[in-house]
């Protein structure tokens, strides 16, 4: 199964009040394994970069004058991805920017059930806690330090870690937080739990233990926990 993680960064946050595309990291997944192969774009927006959008990924205007416009690199974009599933992060963000950018230089559109949603499943396992990819990255382990700004690649490169272990870990089939082939909706919509043991374990201690620890809990006088039951 080919996946493909993926993360955009943009001008703003509406492609239809102008906002457009200005970077684009993906990494391929086969069968949850990173294969090594990326795709890395920087592209000009043909517009200025805003302030707000600078400080949080860096690429201003002189940086992105020389680069391609999205309609040079769009069939390199889609050929990449093929008819792979999109794992992204807010799928709901890259999927209209993406979607608003093919649709200008008159491609089709990608059918948003090809994008596996992480921010979602986030939400789902973990209700009520943050869901940020940084976020993640602390709750998993994952070495994030080089993230000073947004970047798509790395960006791309640190959600293929938190996809995998969103969906158990680098052998997701023996998860057991959540369960394949479900839904959605299903997904993570029950734990795992241990059944009780049908029979209690025989006690390992020996007849000689339980006397000494009998003898020792009863210099311990009235007050020892062990005897509050």
């Amino acid at each position: 199964m080919r996946e493909i993680v993926l993360d955009t960064e943009t001008t703003g946050f509406e492609p239809e009040q102008g906002d457009r595309i200005v970077e684009i990291g993906a990494v391929e997944l086969f069968n949850h394994v990173p294969t090594g192969k990326t795709y890395h774009q920087y592209i000009n927006p043909e517009r200025s970069m805003p302030q707000e959008a600078f400080e949080v990924h860096g690429l201003g205007d002189d940086f992105l004058r020389d680069k391609p416009v999205f309609a040079d690199v769009a069939q390199a974009f889609v050929d990449f991805i093929g008819d792979a599933q999109l794992v992204i992060h807010n799928a709901a963000f890259d999927m209209k920017f993406l979607n608003a950018e093919l649709s200008w230089v008159n491609r089709g559109s990608i059918p948003f059930d090809r994008a596996i949603d992480t921010l979602a499943i986030a939400r789902r396992r973990f209700p009520g806690s943050p869901a940020s990819l940084d976020a993640l990255c602390r709750r998993f382990g994952i070495d994030n330090s080089s993230r000073t700004l947004h970047g798509a690649l790395l960006d791309s490169e640190i959600l293929a870690e938190v996809y995998l272990e969103l969906i158990g870990g680098k052998q997701p089939d023996f998860a057991l937080s959540v369960t394949q082939g479900k839904s959605d909706a299903e997904e993570g919509a029950s734990e795992w739990r241990p059944k009780p043991r049908p029979a209690p374990l025989p006690s390992r201690l020996s007849d000689s233990e339980k006397a000494a620890h009998a003898a020792f809990v009863e210099k311990l006088g009235d007050a020892a926990l062990w005897k509050r039951q």
